[in-house]
């Protein structure tokens, strides 16, 4: 019955973007009959008595749904870029972000 669960939630490709405290993980998935979906996971990290333990909250994400999603996030996105905050400057995370992925690129690296 493993082995089912196993083949029925395939993982065909894995993006992770580090934030702070938090992680978010971007899965597409597919089922046994080749049908696609996308599981959005947000995992924090968290103080609980003597150690850390890791808090998950889990979106799944059907095809049929993926473009209503991209709009409603860009939209989102950019009323709060344009409207709420439009003297802000968002391309600091920008700049943040390449540096944090040339950090990890140089820690991907060793000279064993």
């Amino acid at each position: 019955m493993e082995e089912n669960k196993e083949t029925e939630k395939a993982e065909i490709y894995s993006q992770r973007v580090r934030a702070g405290k938090r992680t978010y993980f971007f899965d597409v998935k597919s089922t046994r009959s080749n049908d696609y979906y996308l599981t959005i996971t947000e995992s924090k990290r968290r103080f609980k008595d003597d150690g850390y333990v890791y808090e998950k909250h889990k979106i799944f994400l059907y095809k049929e749904d993926f473009e209503k999603f991209l709009e409603a996030l860009k939209e989102s996105v950019d009323h709060v870029k344009t409207e709420l905050m439009p003297e802000y400057d968002f391309s600091q995370y920008t700049n943040d972000r390449e540096k944090e992925e040339d950090s990890e690129l140089d820690s991907d690296l060793s000279w064993d």
